[in-house]
């Protein structure tokens, strides 16, 4: 089996409980790797994450997790780990405390004999939004990317690399509750299929490359929907309020599941 799940957000200031929620990542994990090949991780596993210059003992917190995601790599199961807008700050040190595999970047694999694209979501658009959408929406889209941009601009980067953990930190959980906290007060739901940023970029990308599935995160809803006769786009949902995750067999087949 494969598995793909994004969104913990572990770590986040606005869950009641963070070990709780840890230690239930953890469970799922385990349950995943009794049949697992591979595993990948579709961004935002951790509601903020940066590397510093110095030592950062609060990432002390995590061991639990990376624990496991250690013993699982050690037994020959490979564990994929796609940054998302949460925690795009890795810079080798969760490769090392974990033994994951880190993308930067979307990317295709081959699955299973399926074709697969695989991303986060964030910044994902079809070419043409700035005519589908109002021009307050299309504000709104603006921000985000000129926001994204920054964030992955490498002076900001180096600067905030420089800060002392504790107040980087700080600052950065701050604005990850912030966020959290708005979602949970208005969550987005689905859009409709003629709406959906992340199936209209998919769409648009079936129009010169094929896909068999188009895997994404970023959006907290679980959508499994058929674009063309053999293509389907799969929002994997969340692990902190859905917990969703999708499942493929050996045979290439692919579908999502709850956390029972």
């Amino acid at each position: 089996m494969i598995y793909f799940l994004s969104d913990l957000h572990l770590g986040s200031l606005a869950f009641e409980d963070r070990i709780i929620h840890q230690n239930k990542a953890i469970k799922l994990l385990n349950h995943m790797s009794r049949d697992a090949s591979a595993i990948y991780l579709l961004g935002d596993v951790f509601d903020f994450w940066h590397e510093y210059f110095w030592k950062d003992r609060s990432k002390k917190d995590y061991e639990p997790l990376f624990r496991t995601i250690r013993h699982i790599v050690k037994n020959g199961i490979k564990v994929h780990f796609f940054t998302g807008n949460h925690d795009m700050w890795t810079y080798g040190k969760l490769r090392r405390l974990t033994g994951m595999i880190i993308h930067y970047s979307p990317c295709t694999v081959t699955l299973k004999g399926k074709s697969v694209y695989l991303a986060h979501g964030d910044g994902l658009l079809p070419s043409y939004y700035a005519k589908l959408y109002p021009p307050k929406v299309v504000k709104k889209i603006r921000s985000f990317i000129r926001l994204r941009k920054f964030f992955y601009n490498p002076i900001p980067r180096f600067l905030y690399r420089l800060m002392p953990p504790r107040l980087g930190n700080a600052l950065g959980y701050k604005w990850a509750k912030h966020s959290r906290l708005k979602e949970m007060a208005n969550p987005c739901g689905y859009k409709g299929e003629d709406k959906e940023e992340l199936v209209l970029f998919a769409k648009e990308m079936e129009q010169t490359y094929h896909h068999d599935y188009y895997i994404f995160g970023h959006r907290h809803i679980d959508l499994d929907l058929s674009i063309a006769p053999t293509s389907r786009v799969i929002i994997l949902g969340d692990c902190f309020k859905l917990f969703t995750y999708a499942q493929m067999d050996h045979d290439g087949n692919l579908q999502l599941k709850t956390v029972e």
